[in-house]
């Protein structure tokens, strides 16, 4: 973990409530992707944690949805901002399981780590493929992105007005993939860890008060006991968790 400053250079919308943050800043503290940063936000007392999208040199990128006080507040930060983060947060994920043909699976705000998961997997030569699923048409985001990386891309949204109709599971292609890497709300990385006849990782999303272990506040059970899913994870193999 490293406290830093950085400073904002692009917060743009790219989907309905949902915008993407470029800061420049240093970026030694991150090891893996899936781990992530808790941003101080003036007037509010504990800080936001955000799965970091990506990074390189000098340069970090989260992508955020619009639900509540804090991210409100973000969206209105322009260019030039500094702000005060914690980086390098938890466990990410780890790439040497993956096998020849990884597939990737990102419900909504869990689609961002994917980014660079993604991108490291290409560059070890693996072939990953990506299913997303959103709520509708104007939710979806970086379909472009991954399909210029020359990743298959399949997406589902439960009104059906983009890809296939349902959820995420639904634009799933289960057979002949090695292993798998999921991240979303935990509904869906249950089905996910139930329907998928291989193994893989899952990214839980919880929610957090210090993002560093020591309020113990996003501690969940797993097969090995309690464990605290901002310092322990947030990536867990399929087997740990306990549904």
């Amino acid at each position: 973990m490293k406290q830093c400053v950085y400073l904002i250079l692009e917060n743009e919308q790219i989907a309905r409530d949902t915008y993407r943050m470029v800061f420049a800043g240093d970026v030694s503290a991150f090891t893996a992707p899936g781990q992530f940063l808790n941003l101080n936000i003036s007037g509010l007392y504990l800080r936001r944690p955000f799965s970091v999208c990506e990074w390189e040199e000098s340069k970090v990128t989260i992508v955020y949805k619009v639900v509540g006080a804090g991210t409100q507040k973000m969206a209105t930060f322009k260019r030039g901002r500094e702000v005060d983060v914690l980086t390098g947060l938890g466990r990410g994920f780890d790439t040497k399981k993956s096998g020849p043909r990884p597939l990737l699976i990102g419900g909504g705000a869990g689609v961002p780590p994917l980014m660079m998961l993604c991108k490291q997997l290409l560059a070890e030569g693996k072939e990953p493929s990506v299913a997303m699923g959103f709520g509708s048409a104007g939710e979806v985001f970086f379909e472009e992105a991954f399909t210029r990386l020359g990743v298959p891309v399949d997406i589902a949204t439960m009104d059906g007005s983009q890809g296939v109709k349902g959820v995420v599971l639904d634009a799933c292609r289960m057979d002949g993939c090695s292993y798998f890497y999921a991240c979303g709300p935990v509904p869906m990385l249950k089905a996910v860890c139930g329907a998928s006849c291989s193994d893989g990782q899952v990214s839980l999303e919880e929610r957090m008060g210090c993002g560093f272990g020591a309020c113990m506040g996003c501690t969940v059970n797993t097969a090995s006991g309690l464990k605290r899913v901002c310092v322990d994870g947030p990536v867990f193999d399929k087997g740990e968790l306990i549904w």
